[in-house]
């Protein structure tokens, strides 16, 4: 058994209590760890309310660090010992679990655990936008939404250093200010003005070439207007509600644009794909590219606490639960 934070039935913060839970040992192509460090992602709340189905009871989370203690059948390039972290793997807020194998990535000697756990899923989000999803070019101009939150500053910062023009949006003074020294060449709070309006004055009537917006539904019609023609919009998160679009034909109106909905999922379906942009990650930041921005911690006993900051917009950065 381990102290786990388990979620009975789906719903508010509320729902989530500190109890014991089982854990087996590591079976064929498994390894059992004992973690040091969880993250915090907007994709745990989705799971804990229902907006994305979870059988119950279940124990929430996606992400973590910690030490491998047990190796299971057929694992042979992982060993006792070794600092590893995963992203992807429901099941996080736990002191320990068991994950798959090919999931664990090994941790280089410069990346703490704390780092890693705020980082990991958050960077490979931006690696998959930045490099795969649309692979942003110098001189580009794009957009991205909520630049100070963990993903936003993690890609903004990292889009610079590849040559890009970077807006952001923010809901604060402060916000802006914290996007701003990380990697934005102008910031938008949209409390204050019309992001959209804004965008076509700081492009010069143009639009951007790609938006990235993990909101959702209460940035999503805006952020077509910000587009330039065949322009791009990237919508990777729900923040503020599930997107929908009842009519195709908006896309061709505002300039035959184009829209996808990205997964992790489907850029890591192999392990030397999560490898390879795992080691692009860590490089970034060992290199000082990219400061990872871990503004808060938490006691796992106090995840919903945790939930609750980050649902009603208090955090900037990355959140990390420790065991």
């Amino acid at each position: 058994m381990t102290r786990a934070i388990v979620v009975n039935q789906s719903g508010g913060p509320e729902v989530m209590q500190t109890q014991d839970w089982p854990v087996a040992g590591p079976g064929p192509g498994e390894i059992a760890i004992r973690q040091t460090a969880i993250g915090l992602n907007f994709i745990d709340t989705y799971q804990r309310s229902g907006l994305y189905p979870v059988a119950t009871p279940f124990v929430p989370g996606n992400e973590g660090a910690g030490i491998i203690t047990a190796l299971g059948d057929g694992v042979d390039f992982l060993s006792i010992g070794q600092r590893v972290v995963y992203q992807g793997q429901l099941g996080a807020y736990a002191e320990e679990r068991v994950i798959k194998a090919d999931k664990a990535i090994p941790l280089p000697d410069g990346i703490d655990d704390a780092v890693a756990a705020a980082s990991t899923l958050k960077g490979l989000t931006a690696y998959y936008l930045l490099f795969k999803t649309w692979p942003v070019a110098a001189g580009e101009t794009i957009l991205w939404h909520a630049a100070a939150g963990g993903v936003g500053l993690i890609a903004t910062q990292w889009a610079k250093s590849l040559g890009v023009r970077v807006i952001g949006t923010v809901g604060s003074a402060d916000k802006a200010e914290l996007a701003l020294r990380h990697g934005c060449d102008a910031v938008i709070n949209y409390n204050e003005e019309d992001f959209a309006i804004r965008v076509r004055e700081l492009t010069e009537g143009r639009g951007v070439d790609v938006v990235y917006d993990g909101v959702g539904k209460a940035t999503f019609h805006k952020s077509l207007d910000c587009l330039r023609p065949r322009g791009l919009l990237a919508s990777f998160g729900n923040a503020s509600g599930v997107v929908s679009i009842p009519d195709l034909g908006i896309l061709s109106r505002k300039g035959s644009l184009y829209v996808t909905r990205p997964t992790s999922a489907h850029y890591f379906a192999q392990r030397q794909e999560l490898l390879e942009a795992a080691s692009a990650l860590f490089d970034a930041i060992a290199s000082g590219t990219i400061k990872v921005a871990v503004n808060h911690t938490f006691p796992l006993a106090e995840a919903r606490a945790a939930h609750i900051a980050l649902e009603t917009r208090q955090t900037t950065g990355s959140v990390v639960l420790l065991p």
